[in-house]
């Protein structure tokens, strides 16, 4: 049976979402039995629509690339702790060849507490120091490459670059397996169910780096 907490963030919404489905009800109940019913009633019947929404499995994002040269190959990168590996550099240059161009997404990842509170200047400052060494290293093996921070969700995020930047293809960083917080969440089979474009997989171990 899968977990359905495969993260600090998911179990930290489900006990949200918990509160605010049964305090309604009880307060409710407390003044009077049959709005406490009403109040039941109204929101199950909310989270039962939500359910069969979120079941629906979404349409793939289909990439249509801009018209540009076949020898400018786009080469979309979203990655956070990884961004600087050595292992993603090389992927990078050997997918981007001459001529390609690079865009480095990296997603302000941050706790789940300090995003309910929308704190994320540290967030955006950690991955901005990380985007900027990876920019710089790209650079000097003489790559086209420019970046931005993106959404806290790496999907979303991906979703994103696609839209803007209109990539030929889309690399994936991340920790290894028992390290990495987004193998965890599916990040990489989700990617490839939702985004119709050519994606690599890039493991980075930092610790042997």
């Amino acid at each position: 049976m899968p977990n359905p907490f495969r993260s600090e963030e998911s179990a930290f919404r489900f006990v949200w979402l918990t509160i605010g489905y049964f305090v309604p009800i009880v307060v409710a109940s407390w003044i009077n039995t049959w709005l406490g019913v009403a109040v039941f009633v109204i929101l199950t019947a909310g989270v039962v629509y939500w359910l069969l929404r979120r079941g629906k499995r979404e349409r793939p994002v289909k990439q249509v690339p801009l018209a540009h040269a076949p020898e400018e190959r786009r080469i979309l990168v979203v990655a956070n702790e990884t961004v600087g590996g050595p292992g993603l550099l090389a992927e990078v240059r050997s997918r981007a060849g001459t001529g390609g161009r690079v865009r480095v997404v990296c997603p302000a990842l941050n706790s789940p507490l300090r995003h309910w509170v929308s704190d994320e200047d540290d967030a955006r400052e950690a991955a901005q120091t990380r985007l900027d060494a990876s920019l710089a290293a790209m650079r000097a093996a003489g790559l086209q490459a420019d970046g931005e921070i993106g959404d806290d969700d790496p999907i979303q995020a991906i979703e994103d670059g696609i839209r803007t930047f209109r990539p030929d293809e889309l690399i994936l960083s991340t920790h290894p397996v028992g390290r990495s917080n987004w193998l965890e969440r599916g990040v990489v089979e989700r990617a490839r169910e939702r985004f119709e474009i050519p994606l690599t997989h890039v493991i980075v171990d930092l610790g042997e780096a």
